[in-house]
């Protein structure tokens, strides 16, 4: 048995390491599209800190792993893929056989229509390479602006102004994180951010990047003391009617499934591609993973793009498993987010938007940088965002993933939402009494 893995991020070697534990004698090729050893782009931040060097970034440091396990690796862009055939085409004209096929290939960046977003000094902050690049330029002092406060666009954020960097956040969106984070939470983020001495411009758009002469930016006297090569200074032109000069421009604007090369391949696309609950595709023997996949929300029942490590880490190992020859489902995607941003912990779990004919509780704090939204359908949580009160995220996340009925506990939360690990507690006790 042959199988092919397209991908080797955390979702294609967690794959390939369940079929060879279940399979000790099929062979397995994993195709990657870097120079790299397999590697997490959620490292990169680390990297960019300090805190590790690129090896640090590896999924796997042991010397030789792979090898071990007598798994192939390959680079190459897929190009193609011929489910009739069972043949993956490589960019370069290299085809590949399968017997079982897993699409892997995780999310790019979204590159957005701006003129000028092809100019040197504006990088995405997604590969080894864009880091290496950002690295060069983000020096102390450097004038940096990032398009961008999304989930990626925040942990990038943390990475950059832990560099000395004189920092522009700018954000589309009415306040930041906007697609995982209600009003209230967005809103407070930012007034950390900007407490910490990040500059954040929400409801703004990047209208141009323009090159402009030098004119003695941190970059530039840094390069012309060492003698090195530097790129001009950008001229950014806002929305709100600011133009900013900077050094380095990032854009962290988003990123979408990787699949275009399957556009002729017969599976069943939507956004992501469809899977069921063994994350089969519509095409015999092919299988997806990670942010590439749009599988069903556990709470909502319908499909969504969950893009993110630990979905990707358990849609993998399923994967594997039953292209292993194994039965394994899955219980449904969860919405689950948690970030820290300069020290501020976040999080959001399940439907926290809230649903139509469903209550909700907000509970506000802005002077101690506390916030908690619960939303309710029924008796039951089914969604909750907060910032600041990291002892009760476990607890969140257990309730809402539970659906347990919270009866009477629900009127306390709606009084008083904090207590969300009393109701926890009492509801166990009592599923725990009826059980006996």
């Amino acid at each position: 048995m042959k199988h092919v893995i397209l991908g080797n991020g955390p979702a294609g070697v967690i794959a390939a390491e369940t079929i060879r534990k279940h399979n000790p004698a099929d062979e397995i090729v994993m195709i990657g599209s870097e120079p790299e050893p397999p590697y997490s782009r959620m490292a990169i931040p680390y990297l960019l800190v300090g805190n590790i060097n690129e090896e640090g970034t590896y999924l796997r440091k042991t010397k030789g792993h792979f090898d071990q396990l007598k798994i192939q690796q390959v680079s190459g862009h897929a190009e193609s893929v011929d489910t009739k055939a069972k043949q993956v085409k490589l960019v370069g004209g290299k085809s590949l056989a399968y017997d079982k096929l897993l699409i892997a290939t995780g999310s790019k960046p979204v590159r957005p229509p701006i003129p000028g977003i092809d100019s040197a000094g504006v990088h995405p902050c997604w590969t080894l390479e864009d880091a290496r690049a950002i690295q060069k330029l983000a020096k102390p002092g450097a004038r940096v602006l990032q398009m961008g406060a999304g989930f990626i666009g925040c942990i990038i954020l943390e990475a950059l102004a832990s560099r000395g960097v004189e920092l522009t956040v700018v954000e589309m969106g009415n306040r930041m994180v906007p697609r995982m984070m209600t009003e209230g939470a967005g809103t407070l983020i930012k007034e950390w951010v900007q407490k910490k001495g990040v500059t954040v411009y929400t409801d703004t758009k990047v209208e141009s990047i323009t090159p402009v002469q030098s004119s003695g930016g941190i970059v530039s006297k840094i390069a012309g003391i060492f003698g090195g090569s530097n790129n001009s200074p950008l001229a950014v032109k806002l929305s709100n009617g600011k133009t900013i000069e900077v050094d380095l421009v990032i854009s962290a604007t988003g990123v979408k499934p990787n699949i275009e090369y399957l556009k002729n391949s017969g599976i069943e696309i939507n956004t992501g591609i469809l899977v069921d609950q063994q994350m089969r595709t519509s095409a015999p023997d092919v299988y997806a993973a990670c942010d590439v996949t749009e599988s069903v929300d556990f709470s909502t029942g319908k499909r969504i793009v969950n893009a993110i490590q630990p979905n990707a880490a358990e849609q993998a190992r399923i994967a594997g498993a039953n292209m292993a020859g194994e039965h394994t489902e899955s219980l449904g995607t969860i919405q689950i987010n948690v970030l820290d941003t300069l020290g501020l912990i976040s999080s959001s779990f399940g439907q926290w938007w809230g649903v139509e004919g469903g209550q909700s509780v907000e509970l506000r704090d802005p002077v101690n940088f506390k916030y908690m939204r619960l939303e309710f359908q029924d008796d039951i949580l089914i969604g909750a965002t907060s910032c600041g009160l990291t002892e009760h995220v476990g607890v969140l996340r257990g309730l809402i993933q539970t659906r347990v009925a919270l009866g009477e506990w629900k009127e306390e939360l709606l009084k008083d939402p904090i207590k969300v690990m009393d109701a926890y507690l009492a509801q166990g006790q009592a599923r725990s009494a009826w059980m006996s």
